[in-house]
């Protein structure tokens, strides 16, 4: 089962002009992005794209170096509840220190154990008949899919907003049933959790990507965290959904 608590943040909001609107009449009048994708982006939200980008990118990389340190050590899974813990702790953690200096350590170290707990995954995904090949399949959908949503958000600039309140409700359903799978050890029930998560994933990756395009996510580091553990979960879901299917043939 994976961890999925990637909810839509409401909190950071674009800035609020204090002057008082011209008359109606009087009021230029300005095509919305979503509906030309030549429009540049604004220069905040260009600085908080490149930095969420740059930051995502080493969090991958170094999430994934633990992987395989836990792949070639076979380092034991944490537990379910070490790791709820672990993580909920770490996430509440960025929130709190978000401005602070100490908010990319806490990044990594958020990024690293998910690594960590990933690596027991991997190695029983890998001890498997064609279990290489379900890995190698799982990043490169991963990889791909990422890509292509993120292109054409930032291609369209689409206020995606409105996907918020579906997402997180979609979320909070999806961690009840995992929980509820985990518990009762219902393979089927896991299944169509990995799925609904695997489609869950991937809008969070789109309402991320448009609320950084469109200023309504001005901290990277937030950011940062919202598409790793959307791509984290994406990868996961993945692996069980195809590991599921090669188990069959």
């Amino acid at each position: 089962m994976s961890l999925y608590d990637s909810y839509p943040r409401q909190d950071a909001k674009p800035a609020q002009a204090t002057a008082m609107p011209l008359p109606h009449e009087a009021q230029p009048y300005s095509m919305p992005a979503s509906q030309h994708g030549s429009q540049a982006l604004a220069p905040s939200a260009s600085r908080v794209l490149r930095n969420t980008y740059a930051l995502l990118s080493m969090t991958l990389l170094f999430s994934a170096a633990v992987a395989a340190a836990g792949v070639a050590f076979k380092l034991p899974a944490p537990g379910l509840i070490i790791t709820l813990v672990a993580y909920f702790g770490l996430l509440f953690a960025i929130h709190k220190k978000q401005n602070s200096g100490v908010a990319v350590p806490l990044v990594f170290a958020l990024t690293g154990f998910m690594g960590y707990s990933l690596g027991p995954l991997l190695a029983k995904s890998l001890s498997l008949p064609g279990g290489a090949q379900t890995v190698m399949l799982a990043l490169a959908a991963t990889g791909a899919t990422f890509l292509a949503l993120s292109a054409w958000v930032l291609s369209s600039k689409r206020d995606l907003s409105f996907m918020g309140g579906f997402l997180f409700a979609g979320m909070v359903i999806a961690v009840l049933t995992g929980l509820a799978a985990a518990f009762l050890q219902i393979p089927a029930l896991s299944l169509a959790v990995s799925a609904m998560v695997a489609l869950l994933s991937a809008g969070l990756i789109m309402f991320e990507t448009s609320r950084i395009v469109n200023g309504g996510e001005t901290n990277y580091v937030l950011a940062t965290v919202s598409l790793f553990v959307s791509i984290f979960n994406l990868f996961t879901s993945l692996l069980s959904l195809f590991g599921f299917g090669s188990s069959n043939d």
